[in-house]
């Protein structure tokens, strides 16, 4: 058995970080599909700028669109949008076998919307209209107006990629907005059964950032305690009224950015039922060679407690931290945007 397969007995599904034409075209994706149960896809401004730079299908097709009257967004969701349809259609036997519940494929509203819930939600639902496939997720990040808009397009019965998650008081927010928008709509006598929502919470970045204010012992070690401690928590979450699915926590950022790091270790440490972990090429790659599966996230309680203690002690506030890594991970996909619009203009 494929060693990525082998993750999926012990209820994690495994998503690839990465959408081109040519895992398209090429029948690659369908393969991993098969081979390795991979079970979803997530995509984001930065990947769409790679692939489109880099992907000559994407270049051949985007010359084409340069000759148009659409503005440069338009032109750019002119060329993915497609891909991102073709996607869900080949996921579609999966979320039918799952009962909606994995196949997922997710695109993302224009980052320069973050702090704009009208115009967010706006875009969520255009977005939702035009790919029109039971199994998209629209991607809003986790700003403060990002919630409303994340109440709102789940009351309006839409899929939602909550991203940008790096804090406790981040998920907590998105959680309660997810459950509003359940609340709202089963208020208002809709069906909640077939949404779906996963709230994706990043995770290499936050070793980034703090291991340089860490003792060498505690090094590596806070952004699988933060996953640790957050899924003991969603693991006591009340059912939610109407038979509503709860909302799933979603692994980000799980390629290893320190050398020094087993280059699996976002993979192998943050394995648990209900949960998502959407993974790029490289580190698929890597697992698939030498990842060992198991179940890991109810592990090691104590170590958990001892390293969430250990930031306190150091005067180290995760919610502070989030923040910043948020600002931080806003701009990054602005300029990824700005970028993409650039090569279709």
């Amino acid at each position: 058995m494929s060693r990525i397969k082998a993750i999926a007995p012990f209820g994690q599904q495994i998503w690839l970080d990465n959408l081109t034409r040519q895992l398209l075209d090429s029948g690659e994706l369908a393969r991993w599909i098969a081979e390795d149960a991979i079970a979803g896809v997530t995509s984001n401004p930065a990947i769409f700028y790679n692939a489109i730079r880099t992907d000559p299908a994407y270049q051949k097709a985007a010359g084409a669109l340069k000759s148009s009257d659409l503005a440069p967004e338009q032109r750019f969701e002119a060329l993915v949008l497609p891909d991102i349809q073709r996607a869900c259609d080949l996921f579609a036997p999966l979320y039918a076998e799952t009962g909606g519940r994995a196949g997922f494929v997710s695109f993302e509203v224009s980052p320069g919307l973050a702090d704009d819930a009208a115009g967010t939600f706006a875009a969520a639902q255009r977005l939702w209209q035009q790919i029109e496939r039971p199994n998209a997720m629209i991607k809003i990040p986790a700003t403060p107006a990002g919630l409303i808009a994340i109440a709102d397009a789940i009351a309006a019965g839409i899929n939602i990629n909550v991203t940008l998650i790096f804090s406790p008081s981040q998920l907590a927010g998105v959680q309660a907005a997810y459950d509003q928008g359940i609340e709202r709509r089963v208020a208002a006598g809709l069906p909640v059964e077939g949404i779906a929502s996963v709230a994706s919470v990043f995770i290499s970045r936050l070793d980034s950032l703090l291991d340089p204010k860490l003792p060498a012992e505690r090094q590596g070690k806070t952004a699988i305690a933060f996953a640790r401690s957050e899924y003991a928590r969603w693991q006591q979450r009340p059912p939610l009224p109407g038979g509503a699915h709860p909302q799933m926590l979603l692994w980000a950022s799980t390629s290893s950015k320190n050398p020094a790091y087993r280059d699996v270790i976002y993979v192998e440490e943050l394995i648990g039922a209900g949960t998502v972990n959407t993974v790029p090429d490289p580190t698929l790659a890597a697992f698939r060679d030498h990842g060992e599966a198991g179940a890991s996230l109810g592990r090691d309680t104590e170590g958990t407690r001892q390293q969430l203690a250990a930031l306190s002690e150091l005067g180290i506030d995760l919610d502070t931290v989030g923040n910043e890594l948020q600002a931080v991970g806003l701009k990054q996909f602005e300029e990824a945007f700005a970028k993409l619009l650039e090569l279709v203009s």
